[in-house]
């Protein structure tokens, strides 16, 4: 199947988890992917993994700097993108008590301001008939501790949806956002947890979740392209969560 040929896709965050599996999935569908990643390296691997139709830009979404200059790097790759899928991003966790201003910042510049000022950098290249698909979260319906500060920054990505949308309709751009429940990715490696307090957390969360199992990022990226691909024509202003229930019924 290629729904997507001929179409140029920019992936934020996308040298590994969600965002790898998507970018390989449009590029499997006939098109071709732009991702960034925080390093040269990851971006390097990333894209040799991904093949021709790849492209990669060194970019961190919690830098201004790095967020501001994306319109022009983009411009040099493509003169327009048909999805934006804004994915970069982690969490780090911490109690009420224990939170401090750089963990507050952290994730706010990331995930807030990043989320927010990619969107308005990359808007000029989106052309009707695109899809911005943002990456909020199934912890906005949940309550857990030490994901205060985590979880209210993606309840404001959460909030972008609706926004975004109302924005955009006059211009024939779709927005729409993704709600990824416990998925395989590396979202562990940032939070500061030793391998075998990962692994612990692991344990505990699986028998919590329906299918008893973790998502593949595949799974998240099959959902990302539906919201992209013109099966979704008319799906505007919406959230898809894709967690097995976890939020719902776990």
């Amino acid at each position: 199947m290629q729904r997507f040929k001929n179409k140029n896709a920019l992936i934020t965050g996308g040298t590994n988890g969600m965002g790898f599996a998507t970018a390989q999935q449009f590029i499997t569908e006939g098109g071709s992917a732009i991702i960034t990643g925080r390093t040269e390296e990851t971006v390097r691997v990333a894209v040799e993994k991904l093949g021709a139709s790849a492209r990669g830009i060194v970019s961190n979404a919690g830098k201004m700097e790095d967020v501001f200059a994306l319109k022009e790097l983009i411009k040099k790759q493509t003169p327009s993108i048909d999805l934006l899928f804004v994915n970069a991003g982690y969490g780090k966790f911490a109690s009420l008590e224990d939170a401090d201003e750089f963990h507050f910042d952290e994730l706010f510049n990331m995930l807030v301001k990043g989320t927010f000022f990619t969107v308005q950098q990359t808007l000029p290249l989106l052309k009707e008939g695109s899809c911005i698909v943002l990456n909020t979260s199934v912890v906005t319906n949940m309550a857990i501790p030490n994901f205060t500060v985590y979880t209210a920054a993606k309840a404001a990505v959460q909030s972008f949806i609706k926004s975004f949308a109302a924005e955009n309709t006059a211009k024939g751009i779709r927005v729409n956002g993704i709600s990824p429940g416990y998925i395989k990715t590396n979202g562990f490696n940032n939070t500061g947890l030793s391998k075998d307090q990962i692994e612990g957390a692991i344990q505990s969360i699986v028998p919590t979740i329906p299918f008893k199992r973790f998502g593949e990022p595949s799974e998240i990226a099959h959902a990302v392209l539906f919201l992209a691909s013109s099966e979704a024509s008319y799906i505007h202003g919406a959230e898809l969560i894709v967690d097995a229930g976890v939020s719902t019924i776990g």
